[in-house]
């Protein structure tokens, strides 16, 4: 069992000239204490769970970029870039470049997008009026084909390119890891059984949970994919000092999720760097590391 760090918040005591200094003590406290992968969310504007929108939220790509310079083992990526927010060539080569200048360690997350305030706010496509999933669908078999040195042609649903070109090409191979977030079932979960190589979802629910694992499953059998070449990861909705606090029930949340599939569990950051939360997470991340 892996385990993921979800840095989802930047209003850090201190202010904006803080969030440089913040976000390298979590991600070094988060390395040293054994995590295999940081993520950010894409997003412009702050999640209303989290907090009010006008909270600060830093640009994805070029957060990981700096993540990547502060650390050396960590696996990397979104959770998840939502399709409508760059071209598509644009993101598969922002990607690569994380995965070249990281020495390896990117994901490609990747997902419909659904958040419409932030879209219409900062004028970029309405996500629910967008044809998002023909969108995810051509941006998913152009990053492959890219990732291919593939430099023919590119018809899709809604994108045509030319010449899709790309160099260099990534160090990760075949190629980044694709993660599809999103747990639809009659599209988005048919997606990660088709092209993907990870999905996400939400373990708040377990019932939920194990139903949309069942119905991941099916699409694989249609898809005459197997089911366990994909590695299951789930959002545990928990930061990272209410989990060091609780070990035993940290522990039966991660038995739980095992026992259903998942191989990958992602906490919540701290607010604030808090680097004694993560060494007391150490010993808990040896203990799932074991399972």
């Amino acid at each position: 069992m892996k385990v993921g760090l979800q840095i989802n918040r930047f209003d850090y005591t201190g202010g904006e000239s803080s969030i440089g200094e913040h976000l390298q003590r979590i991600a070094v406290s988060a390395e040293a204490a054994g995590f295999d992968s940081i993520w950010v969310m894409d997003h412009f504007f702050q999640l209303p769970n989290i907090g009010p929108y006008t909270d600060p939220m830093l640009e994805a790509y070029t957060t990981l970029g700096y993540l990547a310079g502060v650390t050396k083992t960590v696996k990397l990526g979104t959770m998840v870039t939502g399709v409508i927010y760059r071209e598509p060539a644009v993101l598969v080569n922002a990607v690569t470049t994380l995965d070249v200048l990281s020495g390896g360690r990117a994901y490609f997350g990747i997902g419909a997008g659904w958040n419409d305030q932030e879209a219409k706010a900062l004028g970029l496509l309405d996500p629910l009026n967008s044809k998002r999933f023909d969108r995810l669908e051509d941006t998913l078999q152009l990053a492959l084909q890219m990732w291919q040195s593939d430099s023919t042609p590119f018809k899709g649903k809604i994108y045509s390119l030319p010449e899709p070109y790309l160099s260099p090409q990534p160090i990760s191979k075949p190629h980044p890891p694709i993660l599809i977030g999103g747990g639809g079932e009659e599209k988005t979960l048919r997606f990660v059984a088709k092209y993907g190589d990870a999905c996400n979802l939400f373990a708040r629910d377990s019932a939920l949970l194990a139903h949309k694992i069942d119905v991941l499953k099916k699409h694989c059998e249609e898809q005459g994919r197997s089911y366990d070449d994909i590695e299951k990861t789930a959002l545990v909705g928990i930061d990272v000092t209410s989990a060091a606090r609780d070990i035993n029930g940290t522990m039966q949340k991660i038995d739980e999720l095992k026992s259903l599939g998942i191989q990958h569990a992602i906490y919540a950051a701290n607010k604030d760097a808090d680097p004694a939360s993560y060494e007391q997470f150490a010993k808990i991340i040896e203990q799932i590391h074991s399972l």
